[in-house]
């Protein structure tokens, strides 16, 4: 399980400072997928880097009794000066992972040929994109955070990620936050609405569409 309590987030800008999550609660149970809807800059990609463990709450608590995915899809913690082969052992050096039973998965998933042996610096947006969801496969973990910015490459890489999460790994727990209310609706159990920082759960999927239908 995984446990929001009075989560609350602000950042000092240069007209003071500015909250962008007040007050959040939020459950996850172990095999469900909770969709979290809100408009761009909502605070969804806020949000589910608290979970990850990316940033830290300004007041509140995360308490994660299940082991926790970074947001799938995303680069930003690649050490750039090494290539993608070198990131790949390092990350599994971090989780305890044989990276020999690991290689070939992710070379062949994300199809990045001879550049898995040059810097990550050389790769595009859509590159590190694809290392990373690969290399988020390769760990078993109980709990896949999914951003939006997960669809990356063109529609059959797309369908390959798609098989990959959420048929082969569909007994798993997914915090999913996007903009989209029909990836929500194809891919959760339930939904809340983020919405002026505040977070509001509904008993169905089609009551929280209505709410944020109506924002």
């Amino acid at each position: 399980m995984i446990r929001l309590s009075n989560i609350s987030k602000r950042y000092s800008t240069h007209g003071g400072e500015t909250e962008i999550l007040h007050n959040v609660n939020l459950t996850i149970r172990p095999g469900r997928r909770v969709g979290v809807l809100g408009r761009n800059g909502a605070g969804k990609s806020t949000l589910i880097r608290m979970i990850s463990g990316a940033e830290q709450p300004t007041s509140g608590t995360i308490e994660r009794e299940m082991s926790v995915s970074w947001p799938l899809a995303f680069g930003g913690a690649f050490q750039t000066s090494l290539t993608g082969l070198d990131n790949l052992r390092f990350i599994c050096r971090i989780y305890g992972v044989d990276p020999s039973d690991k290689i070939d998965f992710v070379e062949d998933f994300c199809e990045l040929g001879i550049y898995m042996r040059e810097p990550v610096r050389t790769y595009s947006a859509g590159m590190r994109a694809r290392l990373a969801f690969a290399i988020s496969m390769m760990v078993e973990f109980d709990c896949f955070l999914i951003d939006e910015v997960i669809a990356v490459g063109d529609a059959r890489f797309q369908q390959k990620c798609h098989v990959e999460l959420f048929e082969r790994r569909a007994d798993r727990a997914m915090i999913i936050v996007s903009h989209d209310p029909n990836f929500i609706r194809a891919h959760c159990h339930e939904a809340a609405v983020l919405v002026g920082g505040r977070l509001f759960e509904f008993g169905s999927i089609d009551q929280a569409y209505d709410f944020y239908s109506a924002q």
